[in-house]
This record gives C-alpha cells, structure tokens and sequence, in this order.
C-alpha cells in the first residue's frame, strides 16, 4: 500500500464525499425532504462515513486511525439501513436504492481492507515515529 500523505488522498474517502453528495441530492426534493427525521439521520450518517475517516487519519496513530474507521464501517451500515426506510416508503426508487446501498458496501468493504492492512502493519503511525 502506497504511503499517504493527506486523507483525500484515501480513496474510500474520495467515495465516501461521492456517497455523502449523493445522499444529499437524493433526499433533497419530495416526501423525503419533508420526512426530517430520517432526512436528518441518513445525512448524518453518510456525513459520519466520511468524517471519521478523515479524523482517524489526521489522529496520526494507528489504533486511533482503526478506532475511527470501525466507526465510519458501522455508519456505512446505517446509511444503508436507512435506505432500506426511504424505499420502503417510496422516497426513492429502487434503482436509486441499488446505487446507493452497492455505493455504501464498497465503502464498507474498502474501510475493511484499511483496517486488515493496519491491524497487520508493523508501522504505528506518523505521530509514533
């Protein structure tokens, strides 16, 4: 794995501002606009997806960085329990579902491939040098 410099050289970052503008724009219009409660909650979390990693990163140690993405794999989870609520009720379309939920997972899957490279790294961190 390359050395990286800054977070937004993460790609599950790049993704996950990808995923958090996606969210937004499909919660924007309609009965979903109105529905504050899971408008504010889905939001939150895609929010939270991308936030932590960036925190993690910029903590500068290695167990801090898997703290931190253990967070933002869990709120993967629920943008996209959350999407499961919007399409039930008819606030997006199936097809937006399905983007957005593989959306969701692939971020998942790559926060998990961070957290397996950290655990099995000898390195501790920029803060430990």
């Amino acid at each position: 794995m390359a050395t990286i410099r800054r977070f937004e050289e993460i790609e599950a970052w790049q993704y996950s501002r990808d995923l958090v503008n996606a969210v937004y724009k499909a919660s924007a219009d309609g009965r979903f606009a109105r529905d504050f409660a899971l408008l504010n909650q889905i939001r939150k979390a895609a929010l939270s997806v991308m936030s932590n990693i960036a925190e993690g990163f910029e903590r500068g140690g290695n167990k801090e960085f898997l703290q931190f993405l253990a967070m933002a794999k869990g709120s993967c989870g629920e943008v996209r329990s959350q999407l499961y609520i919007a399409c039930d009720q008819g606030y997006i379309k199936a097809a937006d579902f399905d983007r957005l939920a593989e959306d969701a997972m692939r971020i998942s899957r790559m926060v998990a491939g961070m957290m397996r490279h950290l655990r099995q790294s000898e390195l501790k961190g920029a803060k430990y040098r």
